[in-house]
């Protein structure tokens, strides 16, 4: 297995700088993610992990073997890194067994060692029983399993992934999330995920970086970043969260557009921007000390949840709620809202005010 150290990397196309001194470590046997918006340099950073990009400034070490830096790069097959990319990538005139074999066949392994190699593969992807079957009879999700396979053919130390379920309908990305999960459980191997999906992020990941305009914004586990996030951008990338202008006081928080307050022991005061998410709002028709009053204006009932939006003053807010709710809360009925967790950040601006200041 492998660990990844990269120290102080910078990549700039022309005047377009994409990442701004990334430096971390990925762990031995971690499942690192990098997740953030379309543009934000997360596909870029794992391209110079594999050797497809060169970085214009930093130095990255896989184990202890510096890849890339300014007078050293080695080349992507000498790497030992796996790669499974978006698009499956898997040659459409040969069958499953000549898909996944393809590595070891162009090293010139023995076949026997070929046939042992890509029967063990095929066994931890669950296709043993498709390696006659050519591309166009399997599904989306075979193939990539095929991709996925090909790429753990070879032992790699390192194995890279770049949105590879994003071709994929909802459900059969739902399962495939588990299954690489699983996949690298088994084998202990260290892996470098990117997507845009904060789901495929929380369900994956040991440890996740949270990307913007090419600096990370924050690095943590995903219950860390979700619950801790350490700036606005954060808190409304991963998660749903609402913001209102607050004002912090000895005790209580008022927030004008709603025309009332919540009690607060944080250390914050004056102008704040008070930060909550539907699912930590317990909802009731019984009043409560320090509950906020609202009117219920629409409910949508999701199967799993009911999606509430209630009027507060001036602000509507939404709710998520226990799913049996949406036969007892109706329109326009007196509700109570008590939120047992919200979060408060300095109010610097509106949150695009707030992407320019982090970045």
């Amino acid at each position: 297995m492998s660990t990844v150290q990269i120290q102080h990397i910078t990549k700039a196309f022309g005047e377009n700088v994409v990442l701004r001194e990334f430096t971390d470590t990925f762990q031995d046997g971690e499942f690192v993610t990098l997740l953030g918006p379309s543009g934000c340099g997360k596909t870029t950073m794992l391209r110079i992990i594999a050797g497809f990009e060169r970085p214009t400034r930093g130095e990255l070490y896989i184990d202890d073997q510096l890849v890339s830096g300014a007078k050293t790069f080695v080349p992507p097959e000498r790497r030992n890194v796996g790669m499974v990319f978006q698009s499956y990538a898997v040659w459409p005139h040969m069958n499953v067994y000549d898909n996944v074999a393809y590595p070891l066949t162009i090293k010139r392994i023995p076949k026997a060692e070929i046939a042992k190699q890509v029967e063990r593969v095929l066994s931890i992807v669950h296709l043993s029983q498709y390696t006659s079957r050519f591309p166009n009879q399997l599904s989306g999700g075979q193939q990539q399993r095929v991709a996925l396979a090909r790429a753990l053919v070879a032992a790699p130390k390192l194995l890279l992934l770049d949105e590879p379920l994003s071709n994929l309908d909802a459900k059969l990305r739902e399962s495939m999330r588990f299954e690489i999960k699983e996949i690298q459980r088994n084998l202990g191997i260290t892996v470098v995920y990117v997507t845009h999906d904060q789901t495929e992020a929380m369900a994956m990941s040991d440890r996740i970086l949270l990307i913007n305009r090419g600096v990370v914004q924050q690095s943590g586990s995903p219950a860390e970043i979700y619950n801790r996030p350490v700036n606005q951008f954060v808190a409304d990338f991963l998660g749903k969260v609402a913001f209102y202008k607050a004002i912090g006081e000895d005790g209580v928080l008022h927030v004008p557009e709603m025309g009332q307050s919540l009690a607060y022991d944080g250390p914050k005061r004056g102008k704040i921007e008070l930060a909550i998410r539907p699912e930590n709002i317990c909802i009731s028709k019984t009043p409560s000390p320090g509950a906020l009053q609202g009117a219920m204006e629409q409910s949508y009932y999701l199967g799993d949840v009911n999606d509430c939006r209630v009027r507060v003053g001036n602000a509507q807010v939404r709710v998520i709620a226990e799913p049996w709710t949406h036969q007892e809360y109706k329109k326009g009925d007196t509700v109570y809202l008590t939120p047992v967790d919200f979060l408060v950040f300095d109010d610097n601006g509106s949150l695009e005010e707030q992407l320019q200041i982090n970045t």
